[in-house]
C-alpha cells in the first residue's frame, strides 16, 4: 500500500490524495460502503462499480463465524468469494465482539464470548484476529481493539484504551503477510487527553495507517468532532487517517474539515431498506402517503440511475407492497449520493473551495430545516437524524 497527499485545502486540514493497493486506486477522501457479511446488502460489485466505488469494508468478525475464514481462503480470498476485483478493508470485529456477543468476558489476553448466532462459545486474541484477516486476504486489515460501552469512568476509559494499545503492539508482531496493510485504531472515549495519548502511542509502534475508533456510538456530535480534532492532528501527515463507523452526511463534510481520508458507515444501504433517501435538500421518507401520486425523481437533482428512471410514486409503491426491487433501488440512489458527495468534496479541495463548499452545505440543510420545521412531528421531507440513527461502525 502507498499513499500520496496530492493536495490540501483548508489551512492544510482537507487533503486530496491517492491510496494505491494491489487491486487498484482510491481517491481520497473516499468513503466505503459497508458488506459485514461479504456483499453490500441488495447491490453487487457492478453496481458499486458503476457508482465509483473503489474500496469496500467486510467484517472479520461476521465472517469467521459464517462462512468460516478458513473456507473463504480456500476459495481464493475474499476478492474471489466476492468476485471483488477493488480493494477491501477488513475490521478485525473489536465492535461486533462488544456489541453483538453474549456473555463477553474481557481479559488481558483476549476475550472470550459466545457467538450471537447459535451461543456457541468462542476466544479471540490480537493474534487470532489478525490469522483471522490474513485468511481473507484483504488489502488493508485493522488491529484488535477494545470497543467500551459508553459513558463510562474516566478509570475504564483507561483501561481500555491502554488495553487496545497494548493489543496493538501484538497484532504488529502477529502478522506475517507482507501484502497487507495493517492499520491501528487509537482509543479513548470521550477524553481528549486519553485521546492524545492513544494517538501518540499508537503512532510510535509504526503502523500502515491510523482509525480512530469508538465514535458515533450515540454521543452527541460535537463531542464526536472535539475527538477528533484531539487525535487527528496527532497522526502521521503521510499516513491516511480513517474514523470508523461514521456515515452521515454531516459528519463526513466535518470529518474531511478535521483531516480524516476515509469513511465507512451501513447508513446507505441500511436506510435505504428502511426508506430513508438522502438527498441534495435533506432526506425524503418514501413511505410517508405524500408521495403516491407524485411523479417527480427522489431529487431533481441527482442523476442516478433511479432518479434518471422512476418516480417518488413508483418507489413509494415497491416499498408499500414490500417489493424488493424498491429496497434495491432506494440503496443504489443513496450510495450515489455518497459517492458524489465524496467526488464533490474531491472536486472543492483541488479547486481550493473547500471551505465555501463546506459552509454551502450546511447553510442549505439549515436552511430546509427552518421550511420543513420539526418533521419528526409534521411528518414530512426528513432533514435531521432521530437520535436512533447514532448506529456507530454496524
Amino acid at each position: 500500500m502507498r499513499f500520496l497527499v496530492r493536495q490540501t485545502d483548508l489551512g492544510g486540514l482537507a487533503r486530496l490524495g491517492r491510496l494505491s493497493t494491489a487491486h487498484g486506486e482510491i481517491d481520497t477522501p473516499a468513503f466505503m460502503p459497508v458488506g459485514s457479511l461479504g456483499p453490500v446488502k441488495g447491490v453487487d460489485g457492478e453496481d458499486l462499480q458503476a457508482l465509483g466505488f473503489r474500496l469496500i469494508l467486510n467484517n472479520a468478525y461476521h465472517l469467521s463465524l459464517r462462512p468460516g475464514h478458513e473456507a473463504v481462503a480456500e476459495l481464493g480470498g475474499l476478492h474471489a468469494f466476492l468476485s471483488w476485483p477493488g480493494a477491501i478493508l477488513t475490521d478485525s470485529g473489536g465492535f461486533q465482539v462488544f456489541s453483538l456477543a453474549r456473555l463477553c468476558k474481557v481479559t488481558d489476553d483476549g476475550v472470550t464470548f459466545q457467538s450471537h448466532l447459535d451461543g456457541s462459545p468462542h476466544h479471540i486474541t490480537p493474534e487470532r484476529a489478525i490469522e483471522v484477516q490474513e485468511a481473507l486476504g484483504a488489502d488493508i486489515i485493522m488491529a484488535f481493539d477494545e470497543c467500551l460501552g459508553l459513558p463510562a469512568s474516566r478509570d475504564r476509559v483507561q483501561e481500555a484504551m491502554l488495553r487496545t494499545n497494548r493489543w496493538a503492539a501484538r497484532c504488529l508482531a502477529a502478522r506475517r503477510r507482507t501484502d497487507q496493510a495493517l492499520f491501528g485504531i487509537v482509543q479513548g472515549g470521550h477524553d481528549a487527553d486519553l485521546r492524545v495519548h492513544a494517538a501518540r502511542a499508537i503512532v510510535a509502534m509504526g503502523f500502515d495507517g491510523y482509525a480512530v475508533g469508538g465514535l458515533s456510538v450515540g454521543e452527541d456530535k460535537s463531542v464526536m468532532y472535539r475527538m477528533l480534532e484531539a487525535a487527528v492532528p496527532e497522526l502521521p501527515a503521510g499516513s491516511p487517517r480513517y474514523v470508523m463507523g461514521v456515515g452521515m452526511p454531516e459528519d463526513l463534510v466535518e470529518g474531511v474539515a478535521k483531516g480524516v481520508d476515509l469513511f465507512d458507515c451501513v447508513v446507505p444501504s441500511r436506510h435505504g431498506r428502511t426508506g430513508w433517501l438522502f438527498t441534495s435538500f435533506g432526506r425524503v421518507l418514501i413511505k410517508n402517503a405524500r408521495y403516491t401520486r407524485d411523479e417527480r425523481p427522489i431529487d431533481p437533482e441527482c442523476r442516478c440511475p433511479v432518479c434518471c428512471r422512476h418516480s417518488r410514486a413508483y418507489l413509494h409503491h415497491l416499498f408499500t407492497v414490500k417489493e424488493m426491487l424498491g429496497v434495491r433501488l432506494n440503496t443504489l440512489h443513496n450510495l450515489h449520493y455518497f459517492a458524489d458527495l465524496m467526488q464533490r468534496m474531491r472536486t472543492a479541495i483541488q479547486g481550493g473551495s473547500f471551505a465555501a463548499f463546506r459552509k454551502e452545505f450546511h447553510a442549505r440543510r439549515a436552511g430546509v430545516a427552518a421550511e420543513c420545521g420539526d418533521v419528526a412531528t409534521v411528518g414530512t421531507d426528513d432533514v435531521r437524524a432521530p437520535a436512533s440513527w447514532g448506529e456507530g461502525q454496524g
